[in-house]
């Protein structure tokens, strides 16, 4: 994983910025996807994989009580800057891995967040491992929010920006169609190793781990990858069409040109 924490750590303001900037719908739709199922403020809330803080700090200032886990020390020092500026508290910032909460007990949480570690655990043992972690945590009636890439999201990406990588990286190419696993090279600059999922699979996934499936989005709707001259309209116009992409998010026939999905669930209530 080293090669996954020194990227995020070297991009950790990119990180931070992006959700204001390229991916203003994507932070929008969660944002919504979050006031909507959470329960009333102030909510235990445990950010897993959550980097800077971007989506911590906005449940914080919302009165919600989170504690922040990320791998990458260089992000959670960011972290500790943003929400200083931000004048909130966060509950806590501590070092971990999505795959070894043990250190919180069970029950511990109204909702974990694990919306960046299934990015890039390519084995399904660990994403199975990251969420049973995350169910354990989670109180009976309790709400997870997982995000994942989408399969196609990297296909569309290489065809804008390097649409001759296919040929001269023929094995790893026929593996993101089959496999939905990138293997980056060592020393390559580019996005690290990730996994991206078939929408299809993601509601059999978090329910044959125990989930109750509330909602699956879209986080862009359907303006994946054409968001650019949205992200400069102003706050109203950009509103509505926020609203309306949070609408056609929920659409399975959008969910293929999307490049995030949301998964929303519960932990069953024990009777």
């Amino acid at each position: 994983m080293n090669g996954i924490t020194d990227y995020y750590d070297r991009h950790r303001e990119r990180e931070w910025e992006r959700l204001e900037r390229r991916h203003r719908t994507e932070f929008a739709l969660t944002m919504r996807s979050l006031k909507e199922h959470l329960p009333a403020a102030p909510a235990r809330v445990l950010d897993v994989g959550g980097g800077p803080g971007r989506y911590a700090i906005a449940l914080s200032q919302l009165g919600h009580r989170v504690t922040l886990l990320d791998a990458a020390p260089g992000c959670l020092e960011l972290a500790r800057k943003k929400a200083a500026e931000a004048e909130v508290q966060l509950a806590a910032i501590e070092s971990g891995d999505a795959r070894d909460l043990s250190r919180f007990k069970d029950e511990m949480f109204d909702a974990v967040l694990l919306m960046g570690p299934l990015y890039h655990l390519i084995e399904e043992k660990d994403r199975r491992l990251a969420l049973r972690e995350g169910r354990r945590v989670l109180r009976s009636g309790g709400l997870v929010f997982a995000a994942f890439l989408t399969r196609f999201a990297p296909i569309r990406a290489i065809a804008k920006e390097s649409p001759e990588w296919p040929l001269e990286n023929r094995q790893r190419f026929a593996r993101i169609l089959a496999e939905g696993v990138y293997q980056s090279s060592p020393g390559e600059e580019g996005f690290p190793t990730a996994y991206y999922v078939h929408p299809t699979e993601i509601k059999p996934l978090m329910e044959s781990e125990g989930f109750e499936t509330l909602d699956l989005l879209a986080c862009e709707g359907v303006v994946s990858q054409v968001e650019e001259k949205l992200n400069e309209l102003p706050p109203h116009a950009f509103e509505m069409w926020a609203d309306l992409n949070y609408r056609l998010g929920r659409d399975p026939s959008v969910h293929g040109g999307a490049e995030h999905m949301l998964y929303v669930g519960r932990k069953p209530k024990r009777l």
